[in-house]
């Protein structure tokens, strides 16, 4: 059973193989925070709690023992969850912000001009989207340039490559925007294949050469359906192709196994399935935050996102 979580703090269950929730439900699992955004922008407040869960996995979290019992199993969780950093102490004052599928860095601009405004050094990646092994790269670049602790934030595919880069010692905190979120051994297609999928089979149109762009005239509903039209109505034609072989590579490790991790789920995503975006970030033990917005949550609550990243920073001591 799956659940499917309302904006009003309800969950709705959905039938699907347990097996698949248990096996991407890790029982240690920490207390989850959970701030709610809703479409107009308002932060609607932040809830203690670990969500909604079947009675299978009340039964397997033991949630009916005595309080002392549950107190010292969340303890324990969270610090199995949340692993203490052996490099860049201290708090972070720089963000690398990385861009996903289809589109470029300039997307990144609002949420950019609030975390300047907050006192942050901020570097946006411009990936060449020309393989996986090329965007790790262009990003490390970006890294290099920091000095001192940094928080990297991917959104959508760009999760997958600071899942990659964020290996980089100088990272301190990973931010997964409606990002894909694999594991070692795993590809994008891979991870993407844990949930149901909701982007249609024929949305990417592929080139020739083997590059894919989202079909322009359904660009706005899937991609980023709370925008205006003429923004989307832009961004549809100045789509940047992206390799697909990059959505088949496979990863050899995942930062996320050894830093922490922030996940924001955008609850109207119709790319990638918030169920899926769920799962991974349960798996990770992320701090989650779900907010009422498309796929182009980044572009669309600029500042829930710049929430979560300055809330990743100041976690850092």
């Amino acid at each position: 059973m799956a659940l499917t979580h309302r904006q009003d703090g309800t969950c709705e269950p959905q039938m699907t193989p347990l097996a698949n929730w248990l096996a991407w439900t890790p029982l240690s699992a920490p207390v989850r925070l959970v701030a709610n955004y809703h479409a107009d922008g308002d932060r609607k407040g932040m809830q203690p709690g670990l969500g909604c869960v079947t009675p299978e996995q009340e039964n397997l979290l033991n949630l009916n023992a005595s309080p002392v019992v549950i107190a010292a199993a969340f303890s324990l969780a969270t610090a199995a969850a949340v692993p203490a950093l052996a490099q860049s102490e201290g708090p972070a004052r720089n963000i690398v912000l990385v861009h996903g599928a289809l589109v470029d860095g300039s997307g990144w601009r609002a949420v950019y001009d609030l975390l300047v405004a907050d006192g942050y050094t901020v570097g946006v990646v411009q990936m060449p989207l020309t393989s996986l092994e090329d965007d790790v790269a262009a990003t490390r670049r970006v890294l290099a340039r920091m000095e001192g602790p940094v928080v990297l934030v991917g959104h959508s595919y760009g999760g997958v490559v600071i899942s990659v880069a964020g290996d980089d010692p100088d990272v301190s905190a990973l931010v997964y925007v409606a990002a894909l979120q694999p594991d070692a051994g795993e590809s994008l297609g891979e991870v993407s294949a844990l949930a149901s999928p909701i982007l249609p089979d024929d949305a990417l149109v592929p080139s020739e050469d083997g590059f894919l762009i989202l079909d322009p005239a359904r660009f706005p509903e899937i991609f980023g359906a709370d925008l205006p039209s003429d923004v989307t109505a832009f961004m549809a034609v100045s789509q940047a192709p992206t390799a697909g072989a990059a959505f088949g590579a496979e990863i050899e490790a995942a930062a996320w196994r050894s830093k922490p991790s922030f996940g924001i789920v955008a609850t109207d995503d119709r790319t990638v399935n918030p169920e899926l975006q769920r799962l991974m970030y349960a798996r990770s033990g992320a701090t989650v935050t779900e907010v009422q917005a498309s796929h182009a949550v980044f572009i669309s609550q600029p500042q829930a996102v710049a929430d979560v990243i300055e809330a990743a920073a100041g976690s850092i001591e």
